[in-house]
């Protein structure tokens, strides 16, 4: 596991265990993004996207451009059919400027861990980072 999965992960961990936030009654993900993740459509998702995305997909992890991120996104969901119930929000956190949400992501293939950092640009938020692992059950 490289240093910069592991820093993240531990941030991760750290955030969510020492958070008194739990998820909101309303959620601060743009309804868009959520909608896009559980239609599994790339084209879509990547509107979130900001102009270089730190993307880790399964084997695939580095800095894409947005165009480069679509690719990549959209082969993911040719190969990783999702079901009906394709995706939940399970937590979130941080303020507006800079928040990270977690789910789970159902596939055709399995349970696949989703994270992403919204950060936001001119008032607008944008995906900085998005995460696509398969979900540990052990």
């Amino acid at each position: 596991m490289s240093l910069h999965k592991t820093a993240f992960r531990f941030l991760l961990l750290f955030t969510l265990v020492f958070s008194n936030t739990s998820l909101p009654a309303y959620s601060d993900v743009p309804e868009g993004i959520v909608i896009a993740i559980k239609s599994g459509n790339a084209k879509e998702l990547a509107k979130y996207f900001n102009s270089t995305i730190e993307l880790v997909i399964a084997d695939k992890e580095g800095i894409y451009s947005k165009p480069q991120a679509e690719q990549v996104l959209k082969d993911f969901f040719i190969k990783n059919p999702l079901t009906k119930d394709s995706f939940r929000l399970l937590h979130e956190v941080g303020k507006e400027a800079s928040r990270y949400a977690i789910g789970n992501l159902y596939t055709t293939k399995g349970v696949y861990r989703i994270s992403f950092l919204i950060k936001t640009v001119n008032n607008v938020p944008l995906i900085d980072q998005l995460r696509i692992e398969v979900e540990d059950n052990g």
